[in-house]
């Protein structure tokens, strides 16, 4: 994984282009991202990776061994703690490079991760976007699902069959999302496109792993 930013989502906006046209983006703050680790190949850890914070965080609120470790790093306590692995050593931030919304440049590819909006417990047609059955000429099945195995050869549901159940709350990532605006002195990242997961909801942007010029 590429090193990347957590961030929370504030929700959606437009912003104009130098052609006056409106683009639809997701604005995403990424202000108080502060690196608490560095574990190198070499070290005590044995692997490469950036151990991240976001968020401060009262202290009470966090157990004495997680505190011990904040202090240890010279860190304040967080309510958010990500780590991103690395493929090598040379991948490493330098010492002196900036850890905010600079990372990301106007017309980057991004890959944003978090959590879809839970929907509670809905069924096939909802879920699993089911057809539905005969609306008229008195069936009562309507949004039900039919049938969903047989008595015979199999005699079994298949595993992963599409039932009823809990919709949403799941995580997800969005790929190739364009970062329209980087702006480091507010911590805001204006995104292209939809990100998953509520206003308010925690993000992670990170560069695309399968970035597709746009």
């Amino acid at each position: 994984m590429s090193l990347g930013l957590i961030g929370k989502k504030l929700g959606m906006t437009k912003v104009y282009t130098d052609k006056g046209e409106a683009v639809a983006v997701t604005v995403v703050d990424v202000s108080g991202n502060q690196i608490i680790q560095v574990k190198r190949s070499d070290g005590k850890d044995g692997y490469t990776a950036v151990q991240v914070g976001y968020g401060d965080q009262k202290e009470f609120r966090v157990t004495k061994p997680l505190m011990g470790h904040f202090k240890k790093h010279g860190s304040g306590a967080k309510k958010i703690v990500k780590e991103f692995r690395l493929t090598g050593d040379d991948k490493l931030p330098a010492a002196d490079a900036k850890y905010d919304a600079s990372m990301f440049s106007n017309g980057q590819i991004v890959d944003v991760i978090g959590t879809t909006k839970g929907k509670g417990f809905q069924g096939v047609v909802k879920r699993w976007n089911f057809a539905g059955q005969p609306q008229s000429h008195g069936s009562m099945m309507h949004r039900r699902p039919g049938s969903i195995g047989c008595r015979l050869t199999p005699g079994l549901v298949w595993k992963n069959q599409k039932m009823p159940g809990h919709d949403g709350v799941d995580r997800r990532t969005t790929q190739n999302l364009v970062v329209v605006q980087s702006r480091p002195e507010e911590g805001l990242l204006f995104i292209k496109g939809s990100v998953p997961g509520n206003k308010g909801s925690i993000v992670v942007v990170r560069p695309g792993k399968k970035a597709v010029a746009k």
